[in-house]
């Protein structure tokens, strides 16, 4: 049978699990890219579209 483990211990574990957590959660979200690419300058023109015509 496992022995109990005192209050002291199960709170230290659930900090250092929380500390983990908060660590990670930093890491990942300083893990994206340096710089975004911009795109060229004829990548950036949307194209022009025909005016919808009514009919007669």
């Amino acid at each position: 049978m496992q022995e109990r483990t005192s209050t002291t211990e199960r709170y230290t574990r659930g900090v250092a699990a929380a500390l983990v957590a908060v660590a990670t959660l930093i890491l990942a979200a300083n893990a994206g890219p340096a710089r975004a690419t911009v795109p060229e300058p004829e990548q950036q023109r949307t194209p022009q579209v025909n005016p919808v015509q009514s009919l007669p």
